[in-house]
């Protein structure tokens, strides 16, 4: 990975304007597919999706979750954001926390972050021991594996952000009163660590690229971009369950008939 990809757009030719216009015209169909995998778990359907958001801060997660699964019914969407682990969770492996937040059936499931803090941030702040985290890859591609045979759509996005974006976006953030909630001087400790956080990254990516939940490097510098590539990989995803409304558990002809006599 490196700063030169984060501004591309693989797979769309046109201008942010376009790409906004892209937005709002794919929202129906996304819409569509998410209120039929919730319906159709009210007949049986177990299947469900977990869109997996990993970045670097300001890398546009919370952007993802406003304008792309904002934009479905929130009933259908299970969403975790996952800080530092409580003294609870500290308790118990790194995957215990992870488990309790899994969507239910006919749910879309949004981390944003996840398990993989437990082997990024832990790889380079020196929080666990080199041979720990080794095992934790091996660990975390089980654990997908096992999530995935049950049902489970995993789409697991690496928002890929530029060094130099990121400082123009904190920048903006001190710059301006209305995203000084936003703010956190944590982010410019962890920008300290920009190369190792790089390094960490692509061992991970690398060590739980599976066939069954793959990585997607999304270029995040075009925050429009990052939208529009995301928006498509949930309804790929949701094309793959294919979730069907469900047939009726009441004889219809025999309802239409009695609203008809009452008039």
């Amino acid at each position: 990975m490196n700063d030169s990809t984060t501004a591309d757009k693989p797979g769309f030719d046109g201008d942010k304007a376009a790409g906004e216009a892209a937005l709002a015209a794919g929202t129906s169909a996304l819409d569509e597919l998410q209120e039929r995998l919730f319906a159709a778990s009210k007949g049986g359907e177990t299947r469900n999706v977990l869109l997996v958001l990993q970045a670097m801060d300001t890398a546009g997660k919370g952007g993802i979750v406003r304008h792309v699964v904002g934009s479905v019914d929130p009933q259908g969407v299970e969403l975790t954001a996952f800080k530092a682990p409580s003294e609870e969770e500290r308790a118990h492996d790194f995957l215990w926390r992870i488990r309790k937040a899994l969507p239910g059936p006919g749910k879309i499931g949004v981390f944003d972050r996840s398990h993989y803090e437990d082997v990024l941030v832990h790889r380079v702040r020196g929080l666990s021991p080199l041979e720990e985290v080794e095992k934790r890859y091996g660990q975390i591609v089980d654990f997908e594996r096992e999530l995935v045979a049950s049902g489970t759509v995993m789409v697991k996005v690496f928002l890929h952000l530029s060094r130099e974006e990121q400082g123009k976006r904190l920048a903006e953030r001190l710059d301006r009163p209305d995203k000084y909630w936003k703010y956190n001087p944590r982010d410019v400790d962890d920008r300290a660590y920009w190369d190792d956080y790089q390094e960490a990254y692509r061992i991970a990516l690398d060590k739980t690229h599976t066939d069954e939940a793959p990585w997607f490097v999304v270029p995040a510098d075009r925050k429009w971009y990052a939208r529009l590539a995301v928006q498509s990989l949930l309804t790929q995803a949701l094309k793959k369950i294919d979730p069907q409304w469900p047939a009726a558990d009441f004889d219809v002809a025999h309802e239409q008939k009695r609203l008809a006599e009452l008039g």
